[in-house]
């Protein structure tokens, strides 16, 4: 049994490493460092774009029952960034450049892959998986459309900016997690009212490197909505989201800031630190002059400033099925984001299960059965149903999955109920495969 993975990011490792542990012979292919996308620098695979945090890791979330649900299916990457993991409150955040290094290395000495450096414009014989991303190259997404036989849809993603912990003024700010989750693990930047309405006005009138470009195109995903963009819906939006004060007492005045902004630790010796929710593609010069008017950073250095770059899925519900199968070609498999699942672990997980039901199918195996409960399910159900007709990005949300028999009132307890009874449904269903 030998299969071609096309893309090292996260869906294309994942899938890589389950085949690899199918018994498959695997054929690794992945463009860098002959070409890079606008978003990518590292020659490594599994390279972090967007931020460094894989979200929640509490099972009582929609993103922590996602990573349980990986970890029964032995999810290389989850185990690298245990590894590799830097502090961030509740959150599962990594040194991203570690991240990507021990991933590259774990799976280029496994002895059945071949890795392939360099562009595929054309598919090779036999099974394939396509895990190329949302940042697909120009010629490989000709050949993707050539394939399926529709145009691809596309949004746009932004990252957010990156500054030095010892440029940062620490008499003016706090270290903290929300409601004491964790430890001291955010550094915190907090508003004044007045300080706030200043930094406010700036940041909506500051000028974009494409404002026309994605303010005015609808397909701009929500979850990657530049900062700027989502200011301009009013002045209380940040308050409300990004910069909520809620769970955080200044300890200088003893009293909930008037807004706040977070800094996640980026790397694991903690000399950088990203803005949480700061996404934008505001210039490098507005970056700079706005963002030195949060308290704390007047006088910040950026390693590396944000930017905005466009992302490409395809029309799954029309083209694959649950198992990430094309419906027209069945030696072809989709995996990541470039089916329309929303995020990094969201992304992995579908390279898990794309490969170990095509090893499955390959082997003459029944397909592994994902209880209707799990979130990997859910997912599945989503990107494969055809009744949905605006067809947009969805990460791992509780929505997605079918509702308790006993009605519970408290979010927490109801959400912990649903995510026990996904783990005992997905152990009971691997113990009978």
């Amino acid at each position: 049994m030998r299969v071609s993975v096309i893309g090292a990011g996260l869906a294309g490792l994942e899938a890589a490493w389950a085949l690899l542990n199918e018994g498959a012979q695997v054929d690794l292919y992945d463009m860098k460092p002959q070409k890079f996308s606008p978003a990518h620098h590292s020659e490594n695979f599994a390279e972090l774009v967007c931020s460094n945090s894989l979200k929640a890791d509490r099972i009582s979330t929609a993103a922590g029952l996602l990573k349980a649900e990986m970890r029964l299916l032995d999810s290389m990457l989850l185990e690298i960034a245990e590894y590799c993991k830097v502090p961030a409150g509740g959150a599962l955040a990594v040194d991203r450049g570690e991240f990507s290094k021990l991933a590259t290395e774990k799976i280029s000495v496994h002895p059945r892959i071949k890795i392939h450096r360099g562009e595929v414009t054309e598919l090779p014989d036999g099974s394939v998986i396509i895990a190329t991303g949302p940042l697909t190259s120009d010629d490989f997404a000709k050949c993707i459309t050539s394939v399926t036989g529709g145009e691809a849809l596309s949004f746009f993603d932004a990252a957010a900016p990156i500054v030095t912990l010892d440029s940062i003024d620490k008499s003016k700010v706090f270290f903290a997690s929300r409601y004491g989750r964790g430890g001291d693990d955010y550094i915190n930047c907090p508003f004044t009212k007045e300080e706030y309405e200043r930094f406010y006005a700036e940041l909506i009138a500051a000028e974009s490197v494409m404002l026309k470009d994605f303010e005015q195109n609808p397909a701009v995903y929500e979850g990657c909505m530049p900062v700027e963009i989502l200011a301009k819906r009013g002045v209380d939006t940040l308050r409300f989201g990004s910069l909520k004060p809620v769970g955080l007492k200044d300890p200088s005045t003893g009293k909930r800031p008037w807004a706040v902004v977070q800094l996640r630790r980026e790397n694991a010796t903690g000399t950088l630190f990203n803005l949480v929710g700061f996404q934008t593609n505001l210039k490098f010069s507005e970056q700079k002059r706005v963002f030195s008017m949060i308290p704390g950073l007047e006088n910040a250095e950026f390693s590396r400033y944000g930017v905005m770059h466009r992302n490409t899925f395809i029309d799954s519900p029309r083209l694959l099925d649950r198992d990430f199968v094309l419906r027209s070609n069945q030696r072809i498999v989709f995996a990541g984001q470039i089916t329309g699942v929303e995020g990094y672990m969201e992304s992995a997980a579908s390279g898990i299960i794309a490969a170990k039901q095509l090893a499955r199918r390959l082997k003459g195996e029944p397909r592994l059965n994902l209880p209707k409960e799990t979130m990997l399910n859910a997912l599945c159900a989503y990107i494969s149903d055809e009744s949905v007709e605006d067809f947009q990005p969805m990460g791992a949300n509780m929505g997605l999955l079918p509702p308790l028999d006993v009605r519970i009132k408290d979010k927490r307890q109801r959400y912990e109920m649903m995510a026990e009874r996904a783990l005992t449904a997905l152990q009971n269903s691997l113990r009978e495969a």
